[in-house]
């Protein structure tokens, strides 16, 4: 799916992803480990920290969502599906100890057909 959907003035936009996702923005703060400031404040929304985490907990999503049919179950398995080969860490837990490249890297694995 496109990133417009997420992005306002050229910034991933919290509220915008909420969104999407059907859920607010301090739950998107939470789930890209970020603190609820990171995601109401201009200036916070906009740092490269809080910019960083939005776009993996993105681009993570994006990547799942053919899978799933919609951004809203690909956010659901992205929260509470344990992944395999990760003492049953969900993409979410990875991302939010900053393991995002990781998850990415799984999921190619996957879509390879190492991973079943």
């Amino acid at each position: 799916m496109s990133l417009i959907r997420y992005a306002d003035e050229g910034f991933f936009a919290p509220a915008k992803i909420a969104d999407v996702f059907r859920t607010t923005r301090e739950e998107i703060a939470r789930s890209a480990g970020l603190g609820r400031d990171a995601v109401q404040r201009k200036d916070r929304v906009r740092s490269d920290r809080t910019q960083r985490r939005l776009r993996e907990v993105v681009e993570i999503v994006n990547k799942v969502e053919p899978r799933f049919g919609s951004a809203l179950l690909a956010y659901a398995w992205f929260r509470s599906e344990p992944l395999a080969g990760f003492s049953g860490q969900t993409a979410m837990q990875l991302v939010r100890s900053g393991r995002a490249e990781e998850v990415l890297d799984y999921i190619d694995a996957v879509d390879a057909g190492i991973h079943a």
